[in-house]
């Protein structure tokens, strides 16, 4: 089942200490002050802070899903085809994103409680 602003919303705030915010007029989420992801105004793509080369090889593998476009190309974050992609595609990607972002002791928690 594709992804919805529900749906986005269940996967990040799952997550230690993330919050939901608005950037530039659409949903977004922070790991503190750290920005890891919005809507686009669209409301169907969503922008997820991500390892450049994760990045490159998920547009290479799965082209319908991943993308980006001229504005992203030199920032390290993919676009997401949300009615491409279910939650449990999206949610390991997510935790990725939030981990690249989060201190070392929020990690070392999340990681004895099993996450």
């Amino acid at each position: 089942m594709p992804v919805d602003t529900d749906g986005l919303k269940q996967i990040f705030l799952a997550l230690p200490e993330v919050r939901e915010g608005i950037t530039h007029g659409t949903l977004s989420f922070y790991l503190g002050k750290t920005f890891f992801g919005r809507m686009q105004e669209d409301g169907f793509t969503f922008a997820l802070k991500m390892d450049l080369g994760d990045r490159d090889m998920l547009i290479a593998i799965e082209p319908e899903i991943f993308f980006t476009n001229d504005h992203f190309r030199g920032y390290a974050y993919v676009l997401v085809r949300l009615r491409s992609i279910d939650a449990d595609r999206l949610a390991p990607l997510v935790e990725k994103s939030w981990r690249y972002a989060a201190p070392k002791r929020l990690l070392q928690a999340f990681d004895r409680t099993g996450g």
